[in-house]
């Protein structure tokens, strides 16, 4: 065995641990430290954008170190405004320097994106519309505007319209490497029917949508998404596929994803296998794999430790590359959140950028 696949084998190996092991809001790492479903704090059922009642109150009551105590509890935001509607909103504002071999280091102030997002209960818990809205910066950006039908029984979905499409864990940072290899993350939201089923422990989409978020489609072709998860108190495994029908060929691209608590660590896990048959010669052939401890030092402080690894091209030997993220998340009060990280780029000794150093200040308000 080479080198090279010895480094593959122990990531593989190392993810397939944290998925397989039985000891024992915002981004996943929160649904596995709390035993929770996505649906239990977002409005949308696969995570992401506006909170439900409960996840407000846990943002007020439990995130923060400290909670700063309003005239009344009725002040206490829980986003409803009247009967019918709930809003609520993110900003996220970063300084980062950016450090690569030979290359003068650059260093910025940046507003990464200010979002705000609206739900109308037309039908108390059974019909409602959802618009997701990146206002800055750049102008206004629709991330996700849909319509949503519940059953009876609150145990289905259907909702039409723009989405994020479910396939994998879906993380805060966007340039992760299972990301930016399938090409499915809240950066590449697509028009299409998503249909969900929601009961007991089993979590299940699938989707078909027109294909945008992975290049242009011919008149027939549509992509297919889908997940199926399942959900333990201190555990979950998922597996997740996503078919594109491109004009210049298919990508296809298949995940084995999940989550664990330890103690005060909570775990997540994702390997990924893409194959893009765009690109000539087999040379679309991509793994994607991660592994990340969230660490709950103390209320309100959360040290995550992320090793990314993938490989641009399974045909082609010692093209690999990895990145380690180190970042410290300080929730003070409610509602406001100091991220402070560092991650290191590791790869072909001639790319200057896969040996990238970014250290970076984040300010996160949401509500």
């Amino acid at each position: 065995m080479s080198a090279a696949a010895g480094k593959i084998g122990v990531r593989c190996l190392l993810a397939l641990l944290a998925l397989a092991a039985s000891v024992a809001k915002a981004e996943p790492y929160l649904a596995v430290q709390q035993g929770l479903k996505c649906e239990v704090c977002h409005v949308n059922p696969t995570g992401g954008g506006l909170r439900t009642t409960y996840g407000d109150l846990f943002a007020q009551n439990f995130m923060p170190a400290q909670h700063l105590d309003t005239a009344t509890p009725a002040d206490n935001w829980v986003g409803q405004i009247g009967s019918f509607l709930r809003a609520g909103g993110d900003l996220r504002f970063e300084g980062s320097v950016e450090q690569q071999p030979h290359t003068s280091s650059v260093q910025q102030f940046s507003l990464e994106q200010a979002r705000v997002y609206l739900d109308a209960n037309v039908i108390p818990d059974r019909l409602l519309v959802y618009v997701d809205e990146q206002v800055a910066p750049g102008g206004a950006l629709n991330r996700e505007a849909y319509g949503m039908f519940w059953s009876a029984a609150h145990d289905w979905y259907i909702k039409a319209g723009q989405m994020y499409l479910p396939f994998g864990l879906r993380l805060q940072d966007q340039s992760a490497f299972i990301l930016t290899a399938s090409g499915i993350n809240m950066t590449t939201p697509d028009a299409g029917v998503e249909v969900g089923y929601e009961k007991g422990p089993w979590d299940v989409q699938l989707a078909v949508s027109n294909g945008t978020a992975g290049g242009a489609v011919t008149s027939d072709g549509k992509q297919l998404s889908s997940q199926l998860i399942y959900v333990q108190p201190v555990w979950r495994l998922g597996l997740a596929a996503n078919s594109n029908d491109q004009s210049v060929g298919h990508k296809n691209a298949y995940a084995i994803f999940g989550g664990l608590r330890t103690g005060p660590i909570a775990w997540l896990a994702q390997a990924e296998l893409t194959d893009d048959e765009s690109v000539p010669n087999a040379q679309g052939k991509m793994l994607a794999t991660l592994l990340e401890a969230n660490w709950l030092i103390a209320r309100g402080n959360n040290l995550k430790i992320t090793d990314e690894f993938l490989n641009p091209n399974r045909q082609v030997p010692n093209g690999e590359e990895t990145r380690w993220s180190l970042v410290y998340e300080l929730t003070p009060i409610q509602f406001a959140q100091i991220r402070a990280g560092f991650r290191y780029y590791d790869g072909i000794p001639q790319d200057n950028a896969e040996h990238e150093r970014l250290y970076f200040i984040e300010l996160h308000g949401f509500f």
